[in-house]
């Protein structure tokens, strides 16, 4: 599914290309492998990567207890990371590639960031802030970002589900 300007409605664009497609495949596996490092620490398994130029500038995962830091979600890891590596805390021209979709506190620190587009693979009904329950009111906005779900949205809520079927089986 595609959008434009995350606080809009769907919108009716044209379907990613075949190339866009793969591209976006497998820039979400790298992100599946951060959610990965984070379900091996126990904590809740969403990966991010931050590309431009087709090189990732940025990389996290979920953190937010081992790290006692409430916003030290996957995509805030990988903003901080990739404007450290850049050395700037603008990242206009990236796509952020997250396994679920961001909250509000993410969506905001996205805006500001001004990364262009994001691609998320798993809605997220509970909290989730682009698709799930738009927050936001576009006009009020300095930035608007293009994005994109559905990316490999088996695996990335595969991994959700069996993390919490384990937790509640202990």
């Amino acid at each position: 599914m595609l959008g434009k300007n995350i606080s809009r409605a769907r919108t009716e664009e044209e379907p990613l290309d075949s190339s866009q497609q793969a591209r976006d495949a497998k820039w979400m596996r790298c992100a599946l492998e951060c959610a990965r490092q984070a379900y091996l620490v126990e904590e809740i398994p969403i990966g991010a990567v931050l590309v431009r130029n087709e090189r990732i500038v940025g990389k996290g995962f979920n953190q937010s207890i081992r790290a006692q830091d409430p916003t030290a979600h996957a995509e805030i890891m990988a903003i901080r990371s990739a404007a450290k590596k850049t050395r700037n805390y603008r990242l206009p021209e990236t796509t952020l590639y997250v396994t679920v979709e961001p909250c509000m506190m993410c969506l905001g620190a996205i805006i500001h960031a001004r990364i262009a587009r994001l691609v998320f693979g798993a809605s997220e009904p509970k909290a989730g802030a682009i698709q799930s329950h738009p927050l936001v009111n576009d006009d009020f906005l300095n930035h608007q970002i293009d994005w994109s779900c559905g990316i490999l949205e088996s695996e990335c809520s595969r991994l959700m589900r069996d993390f919490f079927l384990s937790k509640r089986k202990l």
